[in-house]
């Protein structure tokens, strides 16, 4: 059997396996748009998501991190009570970007023609600005510029982050504020950044690591923070680790190091395996599952393209606290894992279970 198609059905298998609805795929050599859009499913409402620009290794590649990450917007939307369904987009960057309004005005031809079935929005590689190319084209886009557009939502995200940072101090060490708690943030790009913001206003030491210097230099002379390598950021003596950069990153060898009693980040599917999550809590490592405290910016965005207030939308961040919280509760009760809880509370809401699952309300 040829390797390329080998690879297809690999893809296939992987969506099946999800439980994906429909992957949509546009090439426009004039452009050069090379662009994905992974809708897992519809039952909530409208899928929404981010568009990722990024260069990837193979075409392959691209579609396995719409896949992925389509899923877990799924979860996402569903965990919040949100009224969509999860999607996310990809565009393969190309090395030589001819006219990047040319190619986001075809993207936005893309997304008009699926009626209303995918929302788009920034993720990385992705601007405000590029989203204000796309509204000209169609309606089904958030995170514009232009009054309730939802602009920048990395500020919301890192809100959602703090507060479950905040729950799991509190069930954990019993305090109720960060005051003199210690957080190793790993990437301090966009969240990452705001996240520091946040701890730091309310009395938290901090350790940062980023491959970029100017980000580290930023967060030491606002924040206070002390730098440390991109590895030594496991193993640092603190209270909690908070993954805001790559995925995956929770793999056997980083769990291994970790002297952290709390990991709560803003990073998408920090688990490289799904039996991590379990892994950490028989090592007694209390874990905010990603997919939960990470969507701040979801929650925004969608109440802004809903034409909520934000005080709704800053009330349903805030609330991530009270969610995370039950969750770690109905973890102890039944000695199960945080992870798998949540992921059971977001495929019930996902596929509308009649059957009763002994969850905790939320």
């Amino acid at each position: 059997m040829p390797k390329a198609k080998t690879k297809l059905d690999s893809l296939i298998r992987y969506a099946e396996f999800l439980g994906y609805g429909a992957i949509h795929t546009k090439i426009d050599k004039e452009t050069g748009l090379q662009a994905i859009i992974a809708i897992h499913n519809l039952n909530r409402g409208p899928a929404i998501g981010g568009c990722r620009f990024l260069s990837y290794g193979s075409m392959h590649d691209a579609y396995k991190d719409a896949i992925r990450l389509g899923y877990m917007m799924s979860y996402k939307a569903a965990i919040t009570n949100l009224p969509h369904g999860g999607a996310k987009s990809v565009i393969i960057k190309p090395p030589v970007i001819k006219n990047r309004e040319a190619l986001f005005a075809k993207f936005a031809e893309f997304i008009h023609g699926l009626g209303g079935q995918y929302i788009t929005a920034v993720d990385s590689g992705t601007s405000t600005a590029d989203m204000d190319i796309i509204e000209k084209y169609t309606p089904y886009v958030t995170c514009t510029t232009k009054l309730g557009g939802g602009g920048d939502p990395s500020p919301l995200t890192a809100l959602g982050v703090r507060r479950a940072i905040q729950a799991a101090v509190k069930f954990k060490y019993d305090q109720a504020s960060l005051t003199g708690i210690h957080v190793a943030i790993q990437g301090a790009g966009h969240v990452g950044y705001y996240l520091a913001k946040e701890c730091h206003a309310l009395g938290a030491r901090l350790t940062v690591t980023d491959i970029n210097e100017l980000v580290l230099k930023r967060c030491a002379e606002e924040f206070g923070a002390t730098i440390c390598g991109l590895d030594d950021i496991y193993s640092l003596d603190a209270d909690v680790f908070s993954p805001c950069a790559l995925g995956a990153v929770l793999n056997l060898k980083n769990i291994k190091k970790l002297k952290a009693k709390i990991v709560a980040g803003s990073a998408n599917n920090q688990l490289s395996h799904a039996h991590y999550g379990t892994l950490l809590h028989e090592l007694d490592i209390l874990y905010a599952p990603d997919f939960l405290i990470n969507s701040g910016g979801l929650i925004h965005v969608a109440t802004a393209y809903d034409h909520g207030s934000m005080e709704k939308s800053l009330a349903q961040i805030n609330n991530i606290y009270h969610t995370v919280y039950d969750i770690f509760e109905r973890s102890r009760a039944q000695n199960i894992a945080t992870s798998k809880v949540a992921e059971i509370i977001a495929l019930e809401r996902i596929y509308q279970k009649k059957e009763s699952s002994n969850l905790i309300a939320m």
